[in-house]
């Protein structure tokens, strides 16, 4: 199935998860994500599954001032 992951196409299996679209952008935490514009709790990521055409935004935090 074809999603986009920040911006970005990515090919993942058929019942794919939050978590392997989050292991397929290779992010490292801290981070917060958003399927479809929707928050998905950490707790959650396995379990939330991803359908053809999910955008999925992986936001990390910004420090400074």
């Amino acid at each position: 199935m074809r999603v986009t992951i920040n911006e970005t196409d990515h090919e993942l299996p058929a019942a794919a998860s939050v978590a392997d679209a989050i292991a397929a952008a290779a992010v490292r935490p801290p981070f917060a994500v958003a399927v479809n514009l929707q928050f998905v709790p950490r707790d959650q990521y396995r379990s939330v599954p991803l359908h053809e055409a999910d955008r999925v935004e992986i936001i990390a935090p910004v420090t400074g001032g």
